[in-house]
């Protein structure tokens, strides 16, 4: 190794592409972020073409090449077209993060079968579609790195939360399989496992809810999206080209593997 080499630095010509990157204080914009920083052609998807506008303008602010897609991760044609458009505009998906994902929160008493099903269709099932679609081209490159945003609740469990954590501890168990599939074609495929992060979501909370989950974590706060980014930022890296089929929990030490 080169002393000073940057081994987080990642090649202009290698495309990642972010599902769910429009939330201001998301973590799908950290991801996008840090890996164009470092280098890469970044393209990040929404739901709708206002937020990939967003997307748009945001990447575009930072100086990162790439650009806003829209995405129905539900959806078999629109998988199938987003990964059409990004090759033909800036080549194959090298690294894949499946972030996108929602939540339908009821205790199992009251959950309708929509709720669960939507939330698997989304959180897990989408992982299927986009893994599936890459797959192609990062196996004709013999290169590629699917890192799956999973949650800390698929190893916890959390009451009002059995379709979340379903879909979330099914993203592992893929992740994993997957994993030993594609090993040999140089793909690596690793979940990260974020806990309590301040995002727009946990920013709803009240200061009494707040100081409530921080009493249950060891470091006494809430993670960044920031610091979500950087753990997949190392396993999109060269530093991180000898991990596969793992789960970095990223949550203060809410819960230690």
């Amino acid at each position: 190794m080169r002393p000073g080499r940057n081994l987080l630095q990642l090649p202009g010509e290698r495309v990642c592409l972010v599902t769910g990157a429009t939330a201001a204080a998301g973590i799908g914009r950290a991801v996008a972020l840090a890996l164009g920083e470092h280098g890469a052609t970044v393209v990040g998807t929404s739901t709708t073409e206002n937020g990939a506008s967003r997307i748009n303008e945001y990447l575009e602010a930072a100086g990162i090449r790439g650009g806003g897609r829209v995405l129905d991760a539900t959806s078999d044609a629109s998988v199938s077209r987003l990964i059409d458009e990004v090759s033909e505009a800036f080549g194959a998906p090298a690294v894949l993060v499946n972030n996108a994902g929602i939540t339908r929160d009821n205790l199992l008493m009251r959950m309708q079968e929509a709720e669960w099903d939507e939330v698997a269709d989304t959180n897990l099932k989408s992982a299927y579609r986009l893994c599936k679609a890459c797959l192609r081209g990062m196996i004709r490159a013999r290169y590629g790195r699917i890192i799956n945003i999973t949650s800390v609740v698929a190893a916890t469990g959390n009451p009002g939360q059995a379709n979340y954590a379903a879909a979330k501890a099914g993203l592992i168990g893929f992740s994993k399989s997957l994993a030993c599939e594609v090993a040999s074609r140089n793909i690596t495929v690793n979940s990260v496992a974020p806990g309590f992060i301040d995002t727009d979501m946990t920013g709803a909370l009240g200061d009494q809810q707040r100081a409530a989950l921080c009493r249950r974590i060891p470091l006494a706060r809430f993670g960044t999206a920031d610091q979500v980014a950087a753990a997949v930022l190392f396993l999109a890296s060269r530093m991180g080209d000898y991990i596969t089929g793992s789960t970095l929990h990223v949550n203060g030490g809410l819960f230690m593997a």
